[in-house]
């Protein structure tokens, strides 16, 4: 087989929000661009475009008009709370975070404006913690929804692109998936793989890997932005590390199938360093699709916090572990009961004011740019459609208008087997009581009222305390609750400019990485715990340091 070889200034590997970013800056420093994938175009925008669009801003003026003291050395504070950085290997992610702080407070907000992204006037405390000052969580609210959801970020990078492809400086080459980095003399000079055959895929639903042909690339610069691996169970079961417990036996993937991580042990043969791939960010509140795209397709419910969480045996959470409180340390217990799932206990009057369902397709308002739908989804009575749809449709859920109905149901689950009735009904009644007075023993209703002196969370986040038994808010709900994959914290270690570094820490030269296959900056900027709305972020800003450092070794 004759193999045309292509070249370019800059080669980059992977055109999710990182990639776009990546290949959006090398345009404008005047490069010559190839943007490959291994899906095919429909998919043009990766991840990102599914996802709800949350940013993270540190003291923004939609946090200011709502009343948010916010501050770098607040943020600062609960950044490093959060990321518990202790390894030698973390002085390269522990830089990147200061950076993107500094980013976060600085010009992250006005650089989007200028490319016409806008943020929904209402900031989400997503993370709120509940543990000291200087534990993990966010102080004060910082979630910013993107003003079009993901395919909102998305855009104005996308269309830089096909700018840039419109003027005959970069090619777009879809089903190209790269097997192998090319190496001359120690320097990254491009890569090779496979073509694959062309695929009518929807955008998310998974495609073929059939393979009709070979490319190769010649590049000055190679960025690889290729995401990370939570599509694909066996790598996070082989990554999962011991402090969380034993790996799921079943669970929901948050991401599509090519979320693959393929491109790890490519780089890593290449000579890149992999750090931190125990570190890893994955959902407790993961409902099954009831209208899926991918395998094992899972939805993830952004609660409020006032839903009853209960393990599989029925048994209560501990305090802090609240609906939105704290992912990982929830996760960390929940592996604790030897079970892979766990159930909210709720009513509909929460459901429709405190379910926020993550993904741009669940959430029509916001994607749309539609005020008036807006409006009506969020602050009139009754839940968003999406969330009607699994009350209506979803398996996860069960709808009756009395306790013991809900019991029953609950029991005859598939999983309800494990759970003691008798303790579960203890508990709900236990709470209700709770509700007779303005003062309480139980922290989950002394915050649930505190937060609602957040304007924020008193409009569209939470609902006002009642008893869940209250006729006028029901009926009850149940919903069983799947662990649900979604990030890596860790991936290929690289320095501010995202050059890619070897085993001794020394830059391999022509190689770069950013986004979720570098950890989002440094090999894991995360540390162990992410604040929210910082995924985003950290493929826009790693896209940004290794783009124009890409670009500029190509002058």
């Amino acid at each position: 087989m004759t193999i045309k070889p292509l070249s370019a200034d800059v080669l980059v590997i992977g055109w999710g929000l990182a990639g776009l970013v990546a290949a959006a800056e090398a345009l404008d420093a005047g490069n010559r661009v190839i943007l490959l994938d291994q899906e095919p175009r429909t998919n043009l925008g990766g991840q990102a475009w599914w996802s709800f669009g949350g940013l993270f801003f540190i003291d923004s003026p939609e946090q200011r008009r709502l009343g948010i003291r916010d501050s770098l050395e607040l943020a600062t504070q609960d950044w490093f709370g959060n990321a518990g950085f202790d390894r030698p290997e973390d002085e390269w992610p522990r830089r990147w975070a200061e950076a993107y702080l500094q980013f976060a407070a600085g010009e992250k907000r006005s650089w989007l404006r200028e490319r016409g992204v806008g943020f929904f006037p209402v900031v989400g405390w997503a993370e709120r913690g509940g543990y000291g000052a200087i534990g993990p969580g966010n102080s004060v609210p910082r979630f910013h929804i993107t003003w079009g959801t993901g395919p909102g970020i998305v855009a104005p990078f996308a269309a830089a692109v096909e700018q840039g492809e419109r003027e005959g400086r970069l090619t777009v080459l879809p089903r190209h998936r790269v097997t192998a980095l090319t190496v001359t003399d120690g320097t990254v000079t491009g890569a090779r793989g496979s073509i694959l055959d062309t695929s009518g895929a929807a955008r998310g639903v998974q495609s073929s890997r059939d393979v009709i042909g070979e490319f190769e690339i010649s590049a000055t610069a190679t960025i690889v932005s290729s995401g990370g691996i939570g599509g694909n169970h066996e790598l996070v079961r082989a990554a999962w590390p011991s402090r969380l417990g034993t790996p799921p036996k079943h669970m929901l993937t948050g991401v599509p199938a090519y979320v693959d991580g393929s491109m790890h042990g490519v780089s890593e043969a290449a000579g890149a360093r992999l750090i931190n791939g125990d570190r890893m960010w994955h959902y407790v509140e993961g409902i099954t699709n009831w209208d899926p795209v991918w395998p094992s397709h899972g939805i993830r419910i952004l609660p409020g916090p006032s839903s009853l969480w209960l393990d599989a045996t029925g048994k209560r959470l501990p305090v802090p572990l609240f609906p939105g409180f704290d992912t990982l340390g929830t996760l960390e217990h929940l592996r604790t009961t030897g079970h892979d799932h766990s159930w909210f206990v709720t009513s509909r009057q929460i459901v429709e004011k405190e379910f926020a369902l993550s993904g741009s397709e669940q959430n029509p308002d916001l994607t749309g740019k539609d005020v008036g739908l807006l409006l009506k989804s969020r602050l009139a009575k009754g839940p968003t459609g999406p969330v009607q749809s699994f009350l209506d449709e979803g398996e996860d859920f069960i709808v009756e208008n009395d306790l013991e109905s809900l019991l029953d149901q609950m029991q005859q689950h598939s999983g309800g087997e494990l759970l003691d009735i008798d303790n579960v009904r203890r508990e709900v009644i236990a709470r209700d009581r709770e509700m007779d007075n303005d003062f309480t023993k139980d922290a989950q209703i002394g915050m649930l009222r505190s937060m609602r002196s957040y304007r924020g969370d008193k409009l569209i986040r939470t609902a006002a305390p009642h008893r869940l038994q209250d006729p006028a808010a029901g009926p009850l709900v149940a919903v069983k609750l799947h662990v649900l994959t979604r990030k890596s914290l860790g991936g290929i270690n690289t320095d501010l400019d995202g050059r890619a570094l070897n085993a001794d820490g020394v830059v391999i030269p022509g190689l770069y990485a950013a986004g979720e296959a570098s950890g989002f900056g440094g090999g894991g900027v995360h540390g162990y715990r992410a604040l929210e709305g910082t995924f985003l972020g950290g493929c826009l800003f790693s896209g940004r340091a290794a783009g124009r450092a890409a670009a500029a070794t190509t002058r």
